[in-house]
């Protein structure tokens, strides 16, 4: 199933991905760091919920309390509770 959210604290204005079970798939970020967040999509495209989290839940970007990955760990997790 396709879900959107809407990042805060960061520059993309929305996030995108599949949720196929607890397999993550087709991660699409809109506005921010084009080339970054093409990277980070591709590298956690197939992982489970539980190992994106390990990876990006809880990281900062400079100064700020959350960054893209940790959103996009957030909006995850909001999906798998939505599902539920």
């Amino acid at each position: 199933m396709r879900y959107s959210s809407k990042p805060r604290g960061v520059c993309p204005m929305k996030v995108e991905f599949d949720l196929n079970g607890d397999i993550v798939t087709n991660i699409k970020f809109y506005g921010g760091c084009d080339g970054n967040l093409k990277a980070i999509a591709k590298l956690v495209d197939g992982m489970t919920v539980d190992q994106i989290n390990e990876k990006l839940a809880g990281t900062t970007c400079g100064n700020k309390t959350s960054s893209c990955s940790d959103q996009l760990a957030i909006a995850i997790n909001n999906a798998v509770k939505e599902k539920k």
